[in-house]
């Protein structure tokens, strides 16, 4: 397929589609101010895949940038106190700000704040997909973020790739967007590697693709890579969402997407599975695993059951209902599931 037909097929076809933002592209870093022309351009785009029947949620970076700025805070790391402040700070900035560009377009934003809890707890991720759904019935533009002002390192996402991913899977979305400031998948790194080829799809991510997405450094703003970026393409073609990586860095980026600019498409290969093991299987945090014999994993392998007879150990602190990994005899990951019993039943 050529660029310009996997961009009519995938994403000019779309119903629903997911659009992450980084910091680096909402944030001047010399002024540590918006980019407000962008921002502009950004609403025409969104406005226009509006006209097409599409339903756009936005996953936007940005606040702690904004807000470091704000309080005067210094350049470099910030303490976990000091990015939570810049957080609350800069989160009312930035949902005002889409909120002052979608007007003239007659569309409404809302703000919505989750954490990996939110995502990871059956009951809280029923409930956002539920406020999600009748936020895009209701013709609103979903604004998502992180939020930053109460999660501490161990309950945080860290990145916005990954939670944009979950939540195209939450929201059963066709298409997700990930703006970046490169055009997409290298076979090198194009700033060290003069013999760096750009990938334009990737039909399956294999390990030599996951070698190809080795990190690349983060700006001052950003905490993603490359690298967060396939396991979030990972995440959302395993619910059978196509996945984009694109330069977001000129005006009008999901115009120049869909007229074939040049970008890297990850292409689902199926339809999405059902809603409750595409939770499972995205589950980022498992609670544990368990140890299943030869059996068990020929059993597996054919869809069948795994009984208690195959379960030869356990690992974790795991409670009922919790995600645990299924491990083989070689200590491989065969898959995921939610265990019927505590790790001390088990």
């Amino acid at each position: 397929m050529t660029a310009a037909q996997t961009a009519a097929g995938l994403f000019g076809r779309a119903r629903r589609l997911v659009v992450k933002i980084g910091s680096s592209l909402l944030v001047h870093p010399e002024s540590g101010t918006l980019r407000h022309d962008w921002l502009e351009a950004l609403a025409g785009d969104i406005a226009g895949c509006r006209a097409r029947g599409q339903e756009v949620t936005l996953v936007s970076s940005g606040a702690i940038a904004l807000g470091r700025r704000q309080l005067g805070l210094p350049a470099g790391p910030l303490r976990l106190e000091e990015s939570q402040a810049a957080a609350a700070v800069g989160q009312v900035r930035l949902v005002h700000a889409y909120q002052a560009i979608l007007a003239p377009h007659e569309l409404r934003a809302a703000q919505v704040l989750l954490t990996l809890g939110d995502t990871e707890a059956r009951r809280r991720y029923l409930n956002a997909r539920n406020t999600l759904a009748t936020l895009l019935r209701l013709g609103v533009v979903p604004v998502i973020n992180e939020n930053d002002t109460v999660a501490t390192t161990e309950i945080r996402y860290g990145d916005n790739d990954r939670l944009a991913a979950r939540v195209a899977q939450m929201i059963t979305a066709d298409c997700l967007v990930l703006l970046s400031d490169i055009d997409g998948l290298y076979t090198a790194d194009p700033r060290r590697s003069d013999d760096a080829t750009h990938v334009a799809v990737v039909e399956r991510i294999t390990p030599a693709v996951e070698a190809m997405a080795s990190a690349r450094a983060g700006t001052e703003f950003g905490s993603g890579g490359m690298t967060t970026k396939l396991i979030a393409a990972t995440i959302a073609v395993g619910a059978g969402c196509h996945t984009v990586i694109a330069n977001g860095t000129p005006p009008s980026p999901l115009a120049a997407i869909l007229a074939g600019g040049r970008c890297t498409w990850f292409v689902a290969q199926a339809s999405p599975r059902a809603a409750r093991k595409e939770w499972i299987a995205g589950s980022l945090v498992p609670a544990g695993a368990v140890m299943v014999d030869a059996g068990a994993v020929r059993a597996l392998g054919t869809g069948k059951s795994l009984l208690p007879a195959g379960v030869v150990g356990v690992e974790g602190g795991f409670q009922r209902g919790d995600a645990v990994l299924i491990k083989g005899p070689d200590g491989a990951a065969l898959g995921r599931g939610l265990s019927a019993y505590s790790a001390a039943d088990a």
